[in-house]
């Protein structure tokens, strides 16, 4: 993606998105818009001080964001993982992107849950 480009995706995207993903993909299937997002090769400042080696990626999943201009918005997101060399267990970013017992974010789940508020 175009760096000229991130100022106008950062009024539609999560900040998250931004500051860890690479957009690899944008697919516009009638009304609904795919983002498909790489995790960056950027070590969790948790393991900083760790030896990690990058093992691919998770499976993708995908969730549900915020509509944009009329349009369904769904993340394919790849999150990355590591090898902790000293550890030998699988290091990963600890992310709490979808919200508990839905697919959809965090951040678009609170915004139903305070217009819900507003109803009738």
């Amino acid at each position: 993606m175009q760096e000229s480009y991130l100022p106008l995706l950062s009024l539609f995207l999560p900040d998250f998105i931004l500051e860890h993903f690479e957009m690899k993909d944008v697919r516009k299937e009638g009304e609904i818009l795919h983002l498909d997002l790489e995790e960056m090769n950027i070590i969790p400042k948790v393991f900083e001080n760790d030896k990690l080696q990058s093992k691919g990626f998770f499976p993708t999943i995908t969730v549900q964001d915020f509509p944009i201009r009329g349009h369904k918005v769904y993340f394919h997101i790849k999150r990355r993982r590591w090898l902790n060399i000293s550890t030998g267990k699988v290091a990963y970013r600890d992310w709490h992107l979808v919200a508990e017992g839905t697919r959809i974010t965090e951040g678009f789940a609170a915004f139903l849950k305070q217009i819900s508020l507003y109803q009738g």
